[in-house]
């Protein structure tokens, strides 16, 4: 699904990525793992379309070619093909559970009807059906994360990047936010790249790519899925 080449990047004189090869395959979860300082999360942000590289990049996404986009266009097609997950949930707290949900749809153009339709259905596969109208101030930890994921998953996005998605979240959340993962990855095709520095989510992954001082250093593949 992505296919990214020889990616450096550089923050004044410090060196963070130094030449990264990268592919990512498509309905597989694959965790990004080293130490801090590694380089992780400025990939996933490369890789996101959120940053930029100094030199190379990703080539092709899905067979679209990034580097011909101009800004709005790379912006629309990050909209409608990318979903993102972070360690805090980043929901709006001014906004209700399905107003959060809906967010990345109405900004992508859909309907008030087609947008809200397709978060409460995201919402009940995720268990938080009745929690329409709840601000993210009136839900745990756990709940705000999964509606998180919700959001990400709004447009049908091809991928899903999550920095430590689990980082804030208390032993049981964690697990249940794991299993969550691979449930959507066996049900609805998703694919995952996550961040992570969990060793049992890492273990489960289909591919788990080892990252320090800003090298890929080892790719293996633990499913033939």
């Amino acid at each position: 699904m992505i296919q990214a080449r020889n990616i450096h990047k550089t923050f004044g004189s410090l060196e963070v990525l130094k030449g990264i090869d990268i592919d990512i395959e498509p309905g597989r979860v694959t965790a990004i793992v080293g130490p801090s300082g590694a380089g992780k999360t400025t990939l996933l942000q490369i890789l996101g379309t959120l940053s930029s590289a100094d030199a190379g990049g990703v080539l092709r996404y899905d067979g679209v070619d990034l580097t011909a986009l101009s800004d709005s266009k790379l912006s629309r097609f990050r909209n409608s093909n990318i979903g993102f997950v972070f360690q805090f949930h980043r929901l709006l707290p001014e906004f209700t559970l399905i107003e959060n949900v809906a967010m990345p749809a109405l900004i992508g153009g859909a309907s008030r009807q087609e947008a809200f339709a397709k978060a409460r259905a995201l919402l009940g596969r995720l268990h938080l059906e009745g929690r329409d109208s709840h601000r993210p101030s009136e839900l745990s930890g756990g709940e705000c994360q999964r509606a998180a994921v919700a959001r990400a998953l709004v447009n049908d996005p091809k991928i899903v990047f999550a920095d430590e998605p689990s980082g804030s979240l208390d032993l049981q959340n964690r697990a249940e936010l794991h299993r969550l993962f691979f449930r959507l990855r066996d049900e609805l095709g998703a694919t995952f790249a996550i961040v992570t520095h969990d060793d049992n989510l890492a273990a489960d992954a289909d591919t788990v790519v080892r990252m320090a001082d800003g090298r890929i250093i080892s790719t293996i593949n633990q499913s033939t899925k």
